[in-house]
């Protein structure tokens, strides 16, 4: 699908889509909960699709019913299960330790991109267990044990919260190293002690069932306020929690400096922002952002993407080991068509472009991993938006 958006104002009230984050955890820890429950405010993008498709290989049934899924927890068996996990990181990561309590033998399917990033940390950190890796399949024998597990979190902290879903199931206690995730075990009244690095799991527990509705996204509403520091544009943003654990709720502040000057911004903990990010600074002051090398290991090459697609105007980008230095350019109207990259994130960062001119985005169906609905509500604020060939 490639798509045209034309220059127009933004004006107008938005709900911010349900946070993914969330909702991959929510649906994992009401699989692992002792009985029935319903998640509300759940919009199926593709990952969320392939955490579903998790939970019926695991064993649970569930009932899709608009924007809320009944969970049905379920002790069934199946042998040598298959979890297709499609482009979704997060399915993956948080699924392997889990399936680990339940079968000693699974195999994890996936996209290409996916299977490129690799599990590196995982076959570091569970010593005990066999991967067997081939082309786009990965297959887990073993079990996993009462242990103390020291986890890399340079690439992501999604193996971390991996480790802490399964953990409690375990018959004996363990000890590992992060807040949403503790979130949402608090919530279904799992135990643990956090000290420092250190977190102590309390094995032989039970995810107690609870209702939840979640909560919006600030990485999905961020592209929403940076149209705000724009003439002419006024979007409210609702749906989103003030008191949220999400780190990408620092959009405002970083958007407010890069909107008066050019800073150093650190992307350490709101990495799903730098696309946004490096595109606002290329159309306003500059900047330079550091701890950015993660962004190598995404759905694309994020940094080599901006840069590229920033290029076609003019951008001034300059890359280092783990530094982007966007400098101030003279940025001019491209014809050229913009490509997504097959990457979600960089579909919304390019939409900023519209607020100084009409673009054209190639491939942009890869907007459904996380935001179906993107594009249906940015016309809903005034965008004039037509399909291409």
């Amino acid at each position: 699908m490639n798509i045209k958006l034309f220059k127009s104002k933004l004006q107008g009230e938005i709900s911010s889509p349900p946070s993914k984050s969330y909702s991959h955890r929510y649906l994992i820890a009401a699989m692992l909960s002792n009985k029935k429950s319903i998640i509300s405010n759940v919009v199926v993008s593709d990952d969320v699709f392939a955490s579903l498709n998790c939970l019926k290989a695991y064993g649970c049934d569930y009932v899709l019913n608009n924007n809320k899924i009944l969970i049905n927890p379920s002790t069934k068996m199946t042998n040598c299960p298959i979890f297709d996990c499609k482009d979704s990181a997060s399915t993956l990561r948080f699924f392997i330790p889990i399936v680990l309590t339940k079968y000693k033998k699974a195999k994890f399917i996936m996209s290409d991109r996916l299977f490129n990033r690799g599990i590196d940390v995982y076959k570091q950190t569970l010593k005990n267990i066999d991967f067997t890796v081939e082309k786009n399949t990965i297959i887990i024998q073993g079990e996993l044990t009462q242990d103390i597990y020291e986890v890399d979190c340079s690439i992501s902290s999604q193996y971390v919260s991996g480790l802490l879903f399964a953990l409690p199931l375990l018959k004996q206690s363990s000890k590992n190293y992060i807040d949403m995730t503790l979130k949402v075990l608090s919530e279904y009244k799992i135990k643990y002690d956090f000290i420092g690095n250190i977190i102590k799991i309390y094995g032989n527990q039970t995810y107690i069932s609870k209702d939840i509705i979640i909560e919006g996204d600030y990485s999905n509403a961020a592209i929403f306020e940076a149209f705000n520091y724009f003439e002419n544009n006024c979007v409210t943003i609702k749906n989103l929690n003030q008191n949220s654990l999400q780190g990408d709720m620092v959009y405002k502040d970083l958007f407010s400096k890069l909107n008066h000057s050019n800073c150093i911004i650190d992307v350490n903990n709101c990495i799903d922002l730098s696309p946004i990010l490096f595109v606002f600074a290329t159309l306003k002051h500059g900047a330079t952002f550091i701890n950015t090398s993660r962004l190598k290991q995404k759905e694309s090459d994020r940094i080599l993407a901006c840069k590229n697609e920033l290029l076609k105007i003019g951008a001034d980008i300059v890359v280092e080991d783990n530094c982007v230095i966007v400098n101030k350019a003279n940025i001019y109207h491209s014809s050229v068509a913009f490509n997504s990259c097959n990457d979600h994130r960089i579909i919304m960062a390019l939409t900023l472009l519209v607020s100084q001119f009409d673009i054209q985005i190639n491939d942009a169906e890869y907007i459904n991993k996380s935001y179906p609905n993107f594009f249906k509500d940015l016309k809903s604020l005034g965008l004039n938006i037509k399909e291409c060939d």
